[in-house]
């Protein structure tokens, strides 16, 4: 689940690092969506693709799909949704930080500018490595990037309701 959260995190990172930096101010209040693909290497290994993806973030609030998890936050609450397993995780959000809400990453991106090459870009998708260690790269690629105003809608985007689930979901409630 953190590992999840922090690559998708690292794909914001990314994301921002290789776009002008006054798009932080326009990003901050507004509404950020984009598809995602990720593939991990190791030196000597060939690229095996991992995952994609969506996010949609603003504020610190965010929801997030892939690896079969959908992972909703509206800033004090967090919902992990789990079809397959039919499972549901609902916590509070207490000391939030970089590997549980990738939102955060907009105000902290430049710590990871050093690590991050852009293979390409352009208005609406980007392709970057980003150098894990010294045998592992990640390399992602964003399509469909979108800056939208801030949502009226922000409340139904970015929570969810556990009671419209049927009764074979497990709803784990840790609130």
């Amino acid at each position: 689940m953190k590992r999840l959260l922090l690559l998708a995190a690292l794909l914001l990172s990314a994301a921002l690092s290789a776009q002008n930096i006054a798009v932080l101010d326009k990003v901050g209040d507004n509404r950020v969506c984009f598809d995602y693909s990720y593939s991990l290497s190791k030196s000597g290994a060939p690229m095996q693709k991992v995952t994609d993806g969506k996010v949609t973030v603003e504020g610190n609030a965010f929801s997030l799909t892939g690896l079969g998890l959908q992972v909703i936050s509206d800033g004090t609450t967090r919902w992990t949704v789990d079809t397959s397993a039919k499972e549901v995780l609902i916590e509070t959000v207490e000391n939030d930080d970089i590997f549980t809400n990738p939102a955060l990453l907009i105000s902290s991106y430049k710590n990871y500018s050093d690590k991050i090459k852009v293979n390409s870009s352009s208005a609406n998708s980007l392709d970057v490595t980003l150098v894990l260690d010294e045998e592992m790269k990640a390399r992602f690629v964003l399509k469909n990037i979108t800056y939208l105003g801030a949502g009226a809608d922000k409340k139904e985007v970015f929570s969810f309701d556990e009671k419209t689930l049927d009764k074979s979901y497990i709803v784990t409630d840790l609130r």
